[in-house]
């Protein structure tokens, strides 16, 4: 996989520390900065990862790389910023997917109504992220870091509500670690029947667990 475009990537001395003023945060600064991350995540969307450079992210937002180094501390972090806005974009549809079954009352039946949308159609550039996290974790480990984070309070969510903090932790762990497992498995193998299974398997846990307060 070919990664960030090394010349634009806010590693060369073009791009040092105060090259370019940056945003004060103030209230302006930050509507323009997330209308141009706004774009840039779109994108991603639509053409993944993949030759990310600030040239082509600032065509995408409509601007030119000294805006975007203005409001972001170069490509790296703004590819970082950009996965981590596309991740929000997928949970808050999660999000939607729970709550619009009316019908969908159980956790089980709440993890097997996410599990389309991880595997949806953006999936493919969130498994670009993963790749890049694998080829040089050291540059990338920023794509994955704080995933746990972003998630588990959607999965805390699904739990049943008398349930205990600490059990709802426990068992709103072991589902992210297991779908999180099934994505890298799908992106490695590609042995869908196996992972199907496997998915089964953890609903079936589910059940169990919820039938234990019966």
């Amino acid at each position: 996989m070919e990664t960030v475009d090394s010349e634009t990537s806010g590693r060369d001395d073009s791009q040092k520390e105060g090259s370019y003023r940056r945003s004060a945060g103030s209230a302006r600064g930050e509507a323009r900065r997330q209308e141009l991350l706004a774009r840039v995540t779109d994108d991603l969307a639509a053409n993944g990862l993949v030759d990310f450079s600030l040239r082509r992210a600032a065509r995408a937002a409509g601007t030119t790389h000294k805006v975007l180094l203005y409001h972001f501390d170069g490509a790296d972090d703004l590819l970082r910023q950009a996965v981590l806005e596309l991740r929000e974009r997928r949970i808050a549809n999660a999000r939607s997917t729970i709550t619009g079954g009316l019908t969908r009352k159980t956790l089980a039946d709440r993890v097997r109504a996410i599990w389309p949308v991880l595997i949806g159609q953006d999936a493919w550039v969130h498994d670009q992220a993963i790749g890049l996290m694998m080829y040089d974790p050291e540059r990338y480990a920023e794509l994955g870091r704080g995933s746990s984070q972003q998630y588990l309070p959607t999965l805390l969510a699904m739990c049943p509500p008398d349930w205990s903090e600490n059990r709802k932790i426990e068992v709103a762990e072991m589902v992210m670690a297991t779908l999180r497992g099934f994505v890298i498995d799908r992106l490695a193998s590609e042995d869908t029947a196996g992972i199907e299974k496997g998915f089964k398997a953890l609903v079936r846990a589910l059940e169990r667990e919820e039938g234990a307060d019966a």
